[in-house]
């Protein structure tokens, strides 16, 4: 007999307290805004992907999942920006993924959530491009604050810890008792 693996059980739990409850709406505007910065940050790390989104000024691209969506815009200086709600998007890109759950075990399996897109396919393809070159060096980011050796710990035991969870969702998922 298989047994049932626990992550299911919690992954449906998790669905469904995602239906039932929302967070206010200035959360999600806020979180909404972070998104951004940080999304920017990792772009002026690239000059070469600045120079790609400028190439896409002005376009509009509606993201969405569940009840939550965002419009950005690309702006002159090719990075983002939000834009009104009212903005005809370019691209529309859907998250098909349903559960947290699942999104959160594909993030840490270094998947790509499933999306449907439907639009400009130049701007989908250079966002493509973006999303397949794009690193966030959050080691270097943490070494300006804390210098280099604690930066280098930090982040050698961030590595360690998604590793283990990585092997673990892997033999979760399999069906096999974690050791």
């Amino acid at each position: 007999m298989a047994t049932q693996s626990p992550f299911s059980f919690f992954g449906e739990l998790l669905g469904q307290l995602g239906d039932k409850l929302h967070p206010p709406p200035w959360v999600v505007d806020e979180v909404q805004n972070r998104a951004v910065l940080l999304m920017n940050h990792v772009l002026m790390q690239e000059p070469q992907a600045v120079e790609r989104l400028a190439r896409q000024t002005g376009r509009i691209v509606l993201v969405r999942w569940r009840a939550f969506s965002v419009r950005l815009a690309v702006s002159p200086a090719g990075l983002l920006e939000r834009a009104p709600p009212e903005a005809a998007a370019d691209l529309s890109l859907t998250l098909t993924e349903e559960s947290p759950a699942g999104l959160a075990q594909a993030a840490l399996r270094g998947d790509k959530p499933s999306v449907r897109i439907e639009g400009d396919v130049q701007l989908a393809a250079d966002l493509n491009w973006l999303v397949d070159n794009l690193r966030w060096d959050i080691e270097e980011d943490l070494s300006r604050l804390l210098g280099d050796a604690p930066a280098h710990a930090l982040a050698g035991g961030a590595r360690r810890l998604a590793q283990g969870l990585r092997e673990f969702l892997g033999k979760a998922a399999s069906g096999k008792a974690p050791a």
